[in-house]
């Protein structure tokens, strides 16, 4: 049996196209037939790496009695929060609101205009202490429905009002702004595993960004210390792969043993810049390391055909959460031999109780890396079954992919790095650049449906400018500005500075999203003033960096009183502070190049190639007919410096 998600690009969508339920996608058609039925809409909304939804699906999705009772009371809309993160913030923040909390699936209850009046996550097929199951909240809501309608449609009606959005009073985000920030963070940093908060811990990668950049404007002692202890703890925990690179997208325990195993394009895209600007200032080679199995796991695992990377690596394999990732004492030695089995079970940290589930444990790094055991490991799990991929292409988070890759490849001189970015950029401009908008995602080379948001307009805008400046090409600056402009011009709010996630064209729901906050991913506004940032310093108009400050300002109460929720925003403040910094190396000098890339602060920008072959280059002559570097704060500029001891002594930093 199929239902009507049978012909979706969404792998999510795919998942349930052969459940009982009688499934729609998100359209009008799905909310008339509501209107026609006179019930409620059922929408649930998950991802296709999400554990739980996978939970749910098979206890409740697939049971025929469940699904005929979804079917003769409720029109049933499954949504990927991925492709339609408009739809999920706007029932997301309803749902945190009446529930207290938030997550995937998320299940909410609407009156055929779309307007919501229950809501919660996932729930069992049996009742549990505090949660009813699926089959008594169902019931409950058909009788609501049935008997109290009116009062229903206006608390659905009443709800809406509620949780209009409102934008933040302007505020200053200043040098005591940003030193308050990493006092706050301070109080919330955990001195005994490192990162920020109890369990479940999440990477902090946009806040990471923030204090090594704080650290390089300031000297601050605590910003670095905050954010290499971090890095370490992630990098030898069980968050991160010690096989085959990559990060896991949290840890379910506070000292980051037990990952919540799917893998995330945007994680590992962030954490790449992020230990990419640790690692080019600390000789320790861990760092590196991570940057190259970290990169090299974006090409050979989320790598698509068309040149792309794919969203995400499920959490489970064959229905079991981690089954691919997890070992015991005896599977080691059985692979190893007895006497290095043992070893490598002290090294990762393998017990015989486990750390995990069923006598199994997480592998994480306690020791010093072992090149040889790690191959013959990874070989050996290679041949057990393997996690699902969501194979679309989501133009955001490949927006992220290629800033990374391309400021990696730079800095660390792999130039295959690049030229990974280069294909994922060539093909979000071919397949969803259409008619000067963007769209969403793709899969197998086929564009979705689904409108881009403003995330993909700054994310993927920034990836283009990261280009620009690792191959000297223009046509990436061209085309990041072209997307600037759309995306001043179609997403800006009534007010200077505030910007809404959608278009002013996009299909209208009972709000049009404008969340500020950075969360698993910059937030479309600080994302876009990021971009605006770079572009300006890179040759752009100069109301680019007037469009940014506006928008900082929107988001200043939210820098002071929440940084853990405002990581990218208090990293372009940082940027703004320090200039930008501008480096442009004028002719065949790649030392010099080199040396500007390991050298620039965090939020400066670098571009080397012929005079006047990049608005950066322009009117920026050559040294007595050799190579020269140009070094400017806030578009003052330094006298030219021709050796690499000059260059690194213009951009001395505090390490």
């Amino acid at each position: 049996m199929t239902n009507r998600l049978a012909s979706s690009t969404s792998p999510y969508l795919l998942q349930h196209a052969g459940n009982p339920v009688h499934w729609r996608p998100w359209s009008p058609e799905a909310f008339e037939e509501a209107r026609e039925r006179d019930v409620p809409v059922l929408l649930s909304v998950g991802y296709a790496a999400c554990h739980w939804c996978h939970v749910m699906a098979h206890e409740s999705f697939e049971d025929e009695a469940t699904a005929a009772y979804m079917n003769e009371h409720f029109v049933n809309v499954k949504v990927d929060r991925e492709e339609r993160p408009d739809v999920d913030a706007v029932y997301m923040a309803v749902t945190q609101a009446l529930s207290g909390h938030g997550g995937w699936p998320m299940t909410c209850f609407l009156t055929p205009d779309g307007e919501p009046f229950y809501a919660g996550t996932y729930y069992p097929p049996s009742p549990r202490p505090g949660l009813p199951s699926f089959r008594q909240v169902l019931e409950a809501i058909d009788h609501a429905w049935r008997e109290q309608g009116d009062e229903v449609r206006e608390s659905a009606a009443g709800i809406v009002a509620q949780l209009a959005f409102k934008p933040l009073p302007r505020s200053t985000v200043d040098d005591e702004v940003l030193a308050g920030a990493v006092v706050s963070l301070l109080g919330h940093f955990d001195r005994a595993n490192a990162g920020f908060g109890g369990a479940p811990k999440f990477p902090p990668s946009m806040v990471l960004e923030f204090l090594l950049r704080h650290h390089e404007r300031t000297g601050s002692v605590e910003a670095l210390s905050m954010a290499r202890t971090t890095c370490d703890a992630m990098a030898d925990g069980g968050l991160y792969d010690q096989l085959a690179g990559g990060f896991a997208r949290y840890s379910v325990d506070a000292a980051w043993v037990v990952p919540h195993f799917e893998k995330m394009l945007y994680d590992n895209a962030l954490l790449l810049r992020a230990y990419t600007h640790l690692g080019r200032r600390d000789d320790n080679p861990r760092y590196r390391q991570v940057v190259r199995e970290t990169a090299e796991f974006l090409i050979r695992d989320l790598g698509t055909a068309e040149g792309g990377f794919a969203a995400s690596l499920d959490a489970d394999t064959e229905g079991v959460e981690g089954l691919t990732y997890v070992w015991t004492p005896a599977q080691l030695v059985q692979v190893l031999g007895l006497a290095t089995g043992a070893r490598a079970a002290a090294l990762y940290g393998v017990t015989d109780e486990g750390t995990f589930e069923h006598g199994t444990s997480t592998l994480r790094m306690l020791g010093t890396p072992d090149a040889e055991i790690a191959a013959k490991l990874l070989a050996a799990r290679d041949r057990r079954p393997q996690p699902g991929r969501d194979d679309k292409v989501v133009t955001a988070w490949n927006g992220l992919a290629v800033a990374a890759l391309a400021e990696a490849g730079a800095v660390f001189g792999e130039p295959r790095w690049v030229e990974a970015a280069v294909r994922a950029a060539t093909l979000v401009l071919d397949v969803h650049l259409v008619d000067g908008r963007l769209l969403r995602t793709s899969r197998n080379g086929a564009a979705g449906t689904a409108a881009g948001v403003l995330e993909d307009y700054g994310c993927f805008a920034d990836g283009l400018l990261a280009l620009h400046q690792a191959t000297g090409d223009v046509k990436w600056f061209t085309a990041a500005c072209g997307l600037l402009d759309t995306a001043v011009a179609r997403f800006a709010g009534e007010e200077p500075g505030v910007y809404y996630d959608t278009a002013d064209d996009a299909e209208a729901l009972v709000q049009r999203p404008s969340d500020p906050s950075d969360n698993a991913t910059p937030s479309g506004a600080s994302a876009l003033a990021s971009a605006l940032v770079t572009a300006s310093v890179l040759g752009g108009p100069s109301t680019y960096r007037d469009a940014a400050e506006a928008a900082l300002g929107r988001a200043g109460l939210l820098a002071a009183r929440e940084p853990r929720f405002a990581g990218h925003w208090l990293s372009v403040a940082e940027a703004l502070a320090l200039g930008p910094v501008q480096v442009a190396v004028v002719g065949d000098g790649p030392e010099l190049a080199g040396a500007a890339w390991r050298g620039v602060h965090g939020g400066g920008v670098v571009v080397a190639g012929a005079p006047d072959s990049a608005p950066l280059l322009a009117d920026r002559p050559l040294v007595e007919g050799g190579a020269a570097a140009y070094v400017c704060r806030g578009y003052v500029c330094d006298r030219p410096v021709t050796s690499v001891a000059e260059l690194a002594e213009a951009l001395a930093v505090h390490r």
